[in-house]
Parts: structure tokens; C-alpha cells; sequence
């Protein structure tokens, strides 16, 4: 008797393409929401322990402060933001930037309910277009990175010049004094920690549980922290 694999249903919910024209596809399948790049898994419902990392890991290394600027790179299925949100209370200012209009009507429709409707909180406010236009406002305590795959950008191409030296340089100097950044990431990469550092950025790299709870495979996130004054800041 043969046996065959039992296939998950499966659900499509919408199409349509990155800024790249590659194929942009939101299913259902397994119980769980998925976004796909050319057929590439970019996001899950069920592996979201990673995102909400970062806010816990950036609050650690910031230490206390009492109204700070959040600007979270990537809305994604808004689990990022969420988490912000919920750690660094009720006085945070939180921007959230997102070049996909796409997944802003996902978060606004059928993805919402996965992390509880964040963009409805009155703390935040919506940047739709390229983070690097807030990035260049500065004075943010908090930058939560998470655009694209990290590193190596799956959706589309000019994100990997994020990641390169006058991307890092950017993204320190949006930090306030001691403000601290956290770049999430799939893989690791010895060569953006070396780009962080020439940036002028203390960094470290943490390895986190993609999926809440701790099980799973790891991502990572790299997390520099600006120094208390302005020099010794890279340059692009």
C-alpha cells in the first residue's frame, strides 16, 4: 500500500507584487498566516518569538527612560509594534514605517487580530514609504529594524543598502545619546557586525527562538547601542 503525505489546506488570501515585481502571496494554511516572496516564506503567524524579542532585548539595554521615541522598521503581521507597545509603556511615541502598502491593509483588515490591532493604539503613528525618511529625523531612543529578511533583503533589492555602511551609518545616527537599535535578522552575519561597529555602534549579537516560547529554530538580532554623545559617530 502506498502512503501518501497528508497536504495542509491551503488558502490564498490575496496576490499581488513586491516593488521588485516579483510575486507577493498572503495564504491560510495550517491553522497559521503566511506571506511568501517568489514562492519564499517571508513571515508565519506561528514563528513571531523573534519580533517580540527585540523590544524586550532594546528595553534591557536602554534602561529607564520615561517617554521615549520608538520607530519600528517593517510593520510585517504587527507583532513588532505590539510588542513595543507593550514594553515601553503608556508614554512611548511609536512610528511604525512600512514601504509595502500591501501589508498595511493586511494589518488594517485580516491580519489585525493577531497582535491585537496595534495600529489603532493612539500612541502610534503610520509612516507609509521607506524608513530611511525617519531614520534621517533622528533623536529616536529606540529603532527596531525589522525590514525584509535582514542582511540578505528577499522583497526587495534597495533594502540591502540598509545594511551596508552608509545604511548602519544612517541608522546610528538616528539614535539619541545612548539610544540603542536592534536589527532582527534570519542568519547570522560577521560582516554587518563589523559594519555596525564602523558606525560607531557597541554591538553585540543575540541568538533568540523564532517562535514564542523558545521552541523552534533561531534568528538573531543584532543590537548596537550609541554612545552618550555625539562623537565617534560613523559617517556615510
Amino acid at each position: 500500500m502506498l502512503a501518501f503525505a497528508r497536504v495542509k489546506p491551503r488558502d490564498i488570501l490575496d496576490q499581488t507584487l513586491t516593488p521588485d515585481g516579483d510575486p507577493l502571496e498572503l495564504v491560510r494554511e495550517g491553522g497559521h498566516f503566511v506571506l511568501r516572496v517568489a514562492s519564499i516564506p517571508l513571515m508565519s503567524s506561528a514563528a513571531y518569538g523573534s519580533e517580540q524579542a527585540m523590544a524586550k532585548v532594546a528595553a534591557e539595554v536602554l534602561g529607564e527612560r520615561k517617554a521615549p521615541r520608538v520607530l519600528v522598521g517593517g510593520l510585517g503581521m504587527g507583532y513588532t509594534l505590539r510588542a513595543a507597545l507593550d514594553t515601553f509603556g503608556r508614554r512611548a511615541r511609536v512610528t511604525v514605517a512600512e514601504l509595502l502598502p500591501p501589508l498595511v491593509r493586511y494589518n488594517h483588515g485580516v491580519l489585525g487580530h493577531l497582535a491585537r490591532h496595534p495600529l489603532r493604539d493612539p500612541r502610534v503613528t503610520l509612516f507609509e514609504g521607506d524608513v530611511r525618511a525617519p531614520l534621517a529625523e533622528g533623536g529616536w531612543d529606540v529603532v527596531l529594524m525589522d525590514v525584509d529578511n535582514g542582511p540578505d533583503a528577499l522583497t526587495a533589492d534597495d533594502n540591502e543598502t540598509l545594511y551596508g555602511d552608509a545604511g548602519a551609518a544612517l541608522m546610528a545616527r538616528a539614535l539619541s545619546p545612548g539610544g540603542v537599535l536592534v536589527v532582527w535578522s534570519a542568519y547570522p552575519s560577521r560582516a554587518f557586525e563589523r559594519t555596525l561597529r564602523r558606525a560607531g555602534c557597541q554591538t553585540q549579537t543575540r541568538r533568540v527562538s523564532a517562535r514564542p516560547g523558545g521552541k523552534g529554530s533561531k534568528h538573531v538580532l543584532f543590537v548596537g547601542k550609541a554612545p552618550r554623545s555625539t562623537q565617534g559617530r560613523g559617517k556615510s
